[in-house]
């Protein structure tokens, strides 16, 4: 059957099997049919041939190359380990390319941080009156004042910049040289150096801390490149050097000033600036004091220093900014000062710093307050001169040494001084005693308004007596100054021991007893009883008699009075009421406190212009200022009238209870006082140059003791004396503070005052009797005979009719004038003795019934459990109102 099958069709040839535009490959030979032997032969051959022709065709591809011929394959041995020189420069191309890439990503991340609150923190810094640095404190936890470029020295400037970075003005911010320089340095075995540029240090003392890491000096780098290129070279140096450790607490270039050479860098010379330089390179290895190692290491730093401060000189000669000839000017070390604290508010310094602090911060024209003096960076330059402040407490503590030992005699213990001293005219408060000891004793007592200054109170009723006048009885309460009568101080007025005291228009005066509730008369007693009959107003004010003053402020009126105070500089909140239902204003019961007062007699001092106390002359911040002080005085009375003042006040130097104040040796007027109860003793007076207030009272303010039981003591005893007067232990520091205060004050004469006012005879004093006609003579004449019953009826015709309460005004009798009064005085007690303290009530008011001293004192003692408020520095009692009743006795 298969022979049968169909066979496949045959090709067409060789042609048609070739795929199309191609030549056919020569088909294979046949065999021949001899044999199958020759057949294998010929195809062997046949596949040589064409082996040999496909070679020559296409010849076989290298090895394919890697990327990174690394290890090398060309090569073996060690040298296939070797990388080329294109490979090692290829990769370091690579890597700074990268490098470099990176830096710039990191740059153009980076961004300049906000500045370290500890490269901004600053203290305030206080100056005596001559300029010279009195204490840091205050503002932050660093002793820096910021200054501007503009402050610092040139000198500083270049001896920095030889010193440290001689490139500084031209560099981008850090040297690669200086950083590969540092660490060859190192790696030599010497010094270690930091190989930073001023600008790095800026940044780290701006921007960064102190750490020594890797991440933080890369980042130092960064910034300050970009530093470099967006803030001025001069903000840099600036920055630097505020912000640099000079030693000695001392941050920044001012702060190291004055710890080192007690000045402003501004003040600097070329020679103290090579020294300070040399501080930067490590302030504890060359503070000439020691650094913290004391006083045993200063020699060595002085050594130290002294080689720096030649190589700082010499540097700036080879960096070209001294020239040869001036560096030779320099060949001997400034040697700075000994080291003193840089923040000392012991003694004085505290009460002074206070009160530098509350008249910037209160004083409405200037733009300081509480919050932005607590970040410091202020100078402020006070009024305060330091001689003076010391010969106060010099003055205040020799008294107490020589009188007080409160150890062994109880009335001497709680025994406080306050005092202060200001220039008339001027208003400057050049000197204060705010107490023993600031950090101990916390109440600045020299702006303690909380002891009644008694009698010293007296001038301001004989300025109003001659400024404003006295009331017309005749009209109502409130007049004019035209009803008004000016008087003289040789106006007489009744110095009687309880004179019972009047209304201005001669009604007796009632005031409401606080025990009974009804109304009660006055009587004013004098100290220990002391009267003269009827005395001039000038006499009164020499003897510091009460009744006189009493019964004048009652005539003008206490609210003129209290006018007349304010006007000479006393404060309205320290002066209580004053009206008419309050006599004893007259007796100072107000409470203004010492440098108040020596502002105030400072007025009569400048013959009438009246200058508010002020503390600080100017002040600045980062040297800008910020305040700049400007006298404005004011004219509240004429000078005649203060010139009468004063010579009223001259007298009692001359004559009366101030004539300690003679121990001077210059012209002085003064005045005494001394509350009832011996609560408070007082002694102010002037020369025509200073004007000085020192007050004296026992009052225990312990923290041991609870301040419901703080009071007012009195000084009965105190010092082993009977009674504490102004004239007393207060007199003694007034003297022994002005002697030496004024000795080098040419000596000048108050100016003589001219006549004032009228003659005035005040109530209750006996009418001036009028000259006696001339006698003529004439012939005696028998006198008619006159019956019994005509006399008997002549008698009842001249019988007066019962007084008129509004006697007419001619009649020759004052109004209330006892003489010719039926209501003259009675020998009713003091009954109104009692003191009322600073701050307390009346509760003693009625307790001196008897009229006696014994009475009094009852009246004061009482008057002294009504209550003593706390005051605080600012002058305003705590609690309660002065008692009225209560007034001043010498």
């Amino acid at each position: 059957m298969s022979e049968h099958r169909r066979k496949p069709p045959q090709s067409r040839g060789r042609r048609a099997a070739a795929p199309s535009g191609r030549r056919a490959a020569p088909p294979p030979p046949r065999e021949e049919s001899g044999g199958s032997g020759h057949r294998r032969e010929a195809a062997a051959n046949a596949a040589e041939g064409a082996g040999r022709r496909a070679a020559r065709r296409r010849p076989e591809p290298p090895p394919k190359k890697r990327f990174i011929d690394y290890p090398r394959a060309q090569h073996t041995g060690a040298r296939r380990w070797l990388p080329s020189w294109k490979q090692v420069l290829g990769s370091a191309i690579i890597f700074m390319g990268m490098l470099v890439g990176l830096v710039g990503l990191a740059y153009a991340m980076v961004d300049i941080p906000d500045v370290n609150k500890t490269a901004e923190s600053q203290k305030n810094v206080y100056y005596w009156d001559d300029g010279t640095e009195m204490v840091v404190a205050g503002g932050g936890d660093y002793n820096r004042q910021i200054i501007p470029f503009t402050e610092i020295p040139t000198d500083m400037v270049d001896s920095v910049v030889a010193a440290e970075n001689a490139t500084f003005w031209d560099d981008p911010g850090v040297d690669l040289k200086g950083i590969a320089r540092a660490v060859v340095n190192m790696a030599q075995g010497g010094d270690t150096q930091s190989g930073s540029t001023i600008t790095q240090q800026y940044v780290k003392n701006m921007y960064l801390d102190q750490s020594q890491t890797l991440s933080r000096k890369f980042k130092e780098l960064l910034i300050s490149v970009k530093v470099s290129s967006d803030v001025p070279k001069e903000e840099i140096m600036a920055g630097y050097l505020n912000t640099s450790y000079f030693g000695r607490g001392a941050y920044g270039i001012q702060a190291a000033a004055r710890a080192y050479y007690d000045k402003d860098a501004k003040d600097l010379n070329a020679n103290e600036c090579a020294y300070l330089t040399t501080l930067l390179k490590g302030a504890d290895l060359y503070d000439t004091s020691g650094g913290t190692g004391g006083a045993e290491r200063a020699p060595a730093n002085i050594e130290r220093a002294t080689n720096q401060w030649v190589t700082v000189l010499d540097r700036r000669v080879a960096v070209g900014n001294m020239d040869a000839s001036e560096r030779n000017e320099y060949t001997e070390f400034p040697m700075p000062q000994e080291l003193k604290p840089a923040t000392n508010l012991a003694g004085q310094i505290g009460y002074l710093k206070e009160l530098a602090d509350n008249y910037l911060i209160n004083n409405d024209d200037i733009d300081v307050d509480a919050d932005k003096l607590a970040m410091g960076g202020y100078s402020i330059h006070t009024t305060f001169n330091k001689e003076m402040v010391n010969q106060m407490e010099e003055a205040v503590q020799q008294v107490i040494d020589d009188n007080l030992d409160p150890e062994n005699r109880e009335e001497d213990e709680h025994v406080q001084f306050g005092g202060a001293a200001v220039v008339p005219g001027d208003g400057a408060v050049v000197a204060i005693y705010g107490g023993h000891n600031a950090v101990e004793h916390y109440l600045n007592n020299a702006n303690n308004a909380g002891a009644q200054v008694g009698s010293t109170f007296k001038p301001f009723v004989l300025a109003a007596a001659m400024r404003d006048g006295v009331r017309d009885p005749q009209k109502p309460a409130d007049q004019p100054d035209k009803d008004r009568t000016q008087i003289s101080p040789e106006s007489i007025y009744s110095s009687e021991d309880m004179l019972l005291i009047r209304n201005y228009d001669g009604e007796v005066w009632y005031g409401e007893d606080p025990e009974t509730g009804e109304d009660a008369e006055w009587h004013q007693p004098n100290f220990e009883g002391g009267e003269e009959g009827d005395i001039t107003i000038r006499r009164a004010m020499e003897i510091s008699s009460n009744s006189p003053f009493v019964q004048l402020g009652m005539d003008i009126g206490p609210a003129t009075v209290k006018k007349a105070a304010m006007d000479a500089g006393l404060l309205e909140g320290t002066l209580g009421p004053a009206d008419d239902s309050v006599p004893s204003f007259a007796l100072g019961v107000s409470t203004p406190g010492p440098i108040r007062m020596a502002t105030a007699y400072a007025t009569f001092a400048a013959s009438g212009e009246q200058a508010d106390p002020y503390f600080v002359t100017h002040a600045e911040r980062e040297g800008v200022s910020v305040y700049e002080h400007e006298t404005k005085p004011e004219r509240h009375f004429e000078a005649n009238i203060a010139d009468n003042v004063t010579d009223v006040l001259a007298d009692v130097v001359k004559n009366g209870s101030g004539e300690k104040a003679q121990q001077i040796g210059r012209p002085a007027a003064a005045k005494t006082g001394t509350t009832d109860g011996n609560n408070s003793a007082w002694f102010v007076g002037y020369t025509k140059q200073l004007s000085t207030a020192i007050g004296m009272w026992r009052f225990p303010d312990s923290e041991d003791i609870d301040p419901a039981d703080r009071k007012f003591l009195s000084m009965e005893g105190t010092g082993g004396l009977p009674k504490i007067t102004g004239g007393s232990l207060p007199a003694d520091v007034w003297v022994g503070f002005m002697k030496e205060a004024t000795k080098d004050h040419p000596v000048e004469d108050f100016p003589k005052p001219g006549k004032i006012g009228e003659e005035y005879r005040g109530i209750g004093t006996e009418p001036e009797l009028p000259d006696p006609p001339p006698v003529e003579e004439t012939e005696e004449e028998d006198e008619p005979e006159v019956e019994e019953t005509q006399e008997e009826e002549k008698d009842e015709e001249t019988v007066p009719p019962p007084a008129d309460p509004d006697p007419d005004p001619t009649d020759p009798c004052q109004p209330g004038d006892q003489n010719c009064a039926n209501n003259g005085g009675n020998s009713q007690g003091g009954d109104n003795a009692g003191n009322g303290l600073p701050g307390g009530g009346n509760a003693g008011n009625n307790e001196g019934g008897s009229g006696t001293d014994s009475g009094a004192d009852a009246g004061a003692d009482a008057g002294a459990e009504g209550g003593s408020g706390e005051s605080d520095s600012s002058g305003d009692s705590d609690s309660g109102t002065p008692g009225w009743w209560s007034g001043g006795t010498g």
